[in-house]
């Protein structure tokens, strides 16, 4: 018993979409998976083997293109993620202040634009962006 191409394209399409719950990467092996079943359902029409591994490779970029795109960046931060400072001056919405961290003065920014962070208040660093640290201030962490 031989099987098709559309068939062992399935059956790939398959095996990469449970690999990526087993292995995750990033949704990888997903897309791969997912074009690996389209180019299945492509076979049919297009019997050359060449030209169904370029469609699953150029399915493959554009489905991880669009869903690194669709994820959000943004990921919720924990204190333990975080690194604590202290505010030197106001840091008004938009605007950049002065915090103290790591015993030098920083240029501060909340991630929150629309956000008031009064001077002496403890912050915490969740990103930095050249020479100005992001932060958000411990009232968010702390219910």
């Amino acid at each position: 018993m031989s099987l098709s191409l559309p068939m062992l394209w399935l059956i790939a399409g398959l095996i990469l979409c449970v690999l990526e719950f087993v292995l995750p990467t990033a949704f990888v092996e997903l897309t791969m998976g997912i074009s690996a079943i389209i180019v299945a359902i492509v076979a049919r029409l297009v019997p050359n083997l060449i030209l169904q591994v370029v469609l699953w490779l150029i399915l493959s970029v554009v489905l991880t293109l669009l869903v690194r795109r669709l994820l959000p960046s943004k990921t919720h931060h924990t204190i333990q993620d975080s690194r604590e400072a202290q505010t030197l001056t106001a840091i008004l919405p938009g605007q950049t202040g002065r915090v103290i961290y790591e015993g030098n003065s920083w240029q501060a920014r909340c991630e929150d634009e629309g956000m008031t962070i009064a001077p002496n208040q403890r912050v915490y660093v969740v990103d930095r962006r050249g020479t100005t640290l992001i932060v958000i201030p411990e009232s968010l962490l702390r219910p």
